[in-house]
């Protein structure tokens, strides 16, 4: 209601003199990717949209010599930028149109279209959504990414839950990967290749930036020679973004993230088979990637393989669940309401809750051939199929989601502090209802680490 025109996206109009023809305004519309454009003739300032279109081609003259100003709308309907954003809205429905042009000290500023409006009041998801698809440049699509956090920070504030905000924010993440991936990588390269995330960004579970997981299967045979620059170009644009780079350096800009098919192949072969200390990690890594861009049955060749090989190898499951203990595990949990001790002033959310859920449950996956990517949708085919409990999984999906809020609120207020986003917990942040929420969240992930350490038989390893 107080929102004013300039706060909604105001696109930059395609101006074309009325005595433009019908055949070289379209072809040029079709180019830029419009659906309208408005038409200068003399003083006036005209529009024509696609409905201009469909009267036009009803007219005896051909349209490569129909002149724009004979089948544009003048007379169009204008607003401030600084008028409230209501007041558009308002004489959109008056008049039955779709777009208003807008103006700034009097010269024309731009369009705002009732797609426009109506997405920056549903809450500026489909407009960054929209900036993001029409970004011309690195910079433009920057300038789009920016705006995810204070979308993310409205979206808590108005008591949307987390998981919702998750995969808004995970879709809205991959449009930026696959529109970067567009304006860098040449088009022969997108053909024969899959660009891939993979770990919290694969599963959807990661709201606020943290690092970059990614990579890249290539078909095999195929080379680019400007795959290097290109691969590097990406990482630092996404960096430029935002985005931290992996610690791990599990981004396509490294050599061993962006092979082809077979050498990938034969990469997941040795984390399996082989004695790279890295393998059980990568390998979790990998089982969460979702495809952004490409082709993504290179994607699915590569999950396969890891399902063929892996074929009732239950020591491989059992020493590949043992993740789950190596962060150890304390009785802080029956310490948290009373705040005693340095050890309960902060809790590591991701090491000590969430990393045992998600882990936990992507060892289950495995096991079972289960094929889904988000830790709420295996846990969900694991109880259909059968292999946990419907209570207990019932209870990690709560734990789960907790978790993740417990963790987003705290990043919010890092960084509305100007602090960097971590995973930690400070309990004297906390209410006390909060608290007891942890405390039980804490006790559910307890439990299911003693629930896998029977079901694999931990205690033998």
């Amino acid at each position: 209601m107080t929102a004013r025109v300039g706060d909604a996206h105001i696109r930059e109009p395609l101006v074309v003199d009325g005595g433009t023809d019908l055949v070289s305004l379209c072809r040029v519309m079709s180019e830029r990717g419009l659906g309208d454009a408005l038409v200068r003739d003399g003083e006036r300032i005209g529009i024509f949209t696609t409905t201009n279109l469909r009267d036009a081609l009803l007219r005896p003259e051909p349209p490569a010599t129909l002149p724009v100003r004979e089948v544009s709308t003048f007379g169009t309907i204008s607003v401030s930028v600084d008028d409230e954003l209501y007041r558009a809205l308002i004489l959109m429905l008056r008049h039955r149109i779709h777009r208003v042009v807008v103006t700034d000290g009097g010269q024309v500023a731009g369009l705002l279209s009732q797609y426009d409006l109506m997405a920056f009041i549903a809450g500026h998801s489909q407009l960054t959504a929209l900036q993001v698809a029409q970004a011309p440049d690195i910079e433009a699509l920057q300038a789009a990414a920016g705006r995810v956090d204070s979308l993310i920070a409205v979206l808590h504030g108005d008591g949307v839950r987390v998981e919702v905000i998750a995969r808004l924010v995970g879709a809205l993440n991959r449009q930026i990967f696959d529109r970067l991936w567009q304006l860098l990588a040449p088009e022969d390269l997108r053909a024969n290749s899959c660009l891939i995330v993979m770990g919290s960004e694969g599963r959807s579970e990661q709201i606020v930036k943290t690092d970059q997981d990614n990579a890249l299967l290539l078909r095999d045979g195929f080379s680019h020679p400007d795959l290097e620059a290109v691969t590097e170009a990406f990482t630092a644009a996404l960096i430029a973004m935002g985005y931290p780079p992996c610690p791990g350096g599990i981004m396509l800009s490294r050599p061993l993230w962006r092979q082809p098919l077979a050498a990938f192949r034969e990469t997941i072969g040795r984390w399996i088979h082989g004695g790279d200390p890295e393998g059980p990690m990568n390998l979790a890594i990998f089982l969460d990637a979702a495809a952004v861009a490409g082709d993504r049955e290179l994607l699915a060749q590569a999950q396969a393989h890891v399902r063929r090989i892996l074929t009732d190898d239950d020591g491989y499951h059992a020493r590949f669940a043992a993740a789950i203990e190596q962060f150890g595990s304390e009785g802080w949990w029956s310490r948290l309401p009373g705040l005693s001790g340095r050890a309960a002033a902060q809790i590591d959310l991701k090491k000590r809750g969430l990393f045992p859920v998600v882990h936990g449950v992507r060892a289950l996956a495995l096991q079972y051939g289960v094929n889904e990517t988000t830790t709420v949708a295996r846990l969900a085919a694991l109880e259909a199929e059968g292999h946990i409990d419907a209570p207990l999984a019932r209870d990690l999906t709560d734990a789960l989601h907790f978790l993740m809020g417990l963790k987003l609120a705290s990043n919010l207020r890092q960084m509305a502090a100007g602090r960097a986003p971590d995973t930690m917990a400070r309990l004297a942040e906390l209410g006390t209802l909060e608290r007891q929420a942890l405390k039980d969240s804490l006790a559910i992930v307890r439990h299911f680490r003693q629930w896998l350490a029977r079901h694999y038989r931990l205690d033998l390893l």
